[in-house]
């Protein structure tokens, strides 16, 4: 049975702070229909993302992320 939604992790580096990332992470929310699922912060200061959304029929494509 496949998955109801469909994941892509991105990795933050240390040197983008908290505001910066959350703005990005809004905007892909908005025009791309990802929502959070997991965030994991590391040592280094680095922070991995989880990303989710519905998967869709074929009728209206949603754009990838544009990083």
């Amino acid at each position: 049975m496949p998955s109801d939604y469909e994941y892509v992790p991105l990795r933050i580096p240390p040197d983008v702070d908290r505001l910066t990332a959350a703005v990005r992470l809004a905007i892909q929310a908005e025009f791309g229909g990802w929502e959070l699922a997991t965030v994991r912060l590391f040592r280094d200061g680095s922070r991995q993302v989880m990303l989710r959304r519905r998967r869709r029929q074929a009728e209206t494509p949603l754009p990838g992320l544009s990083y």
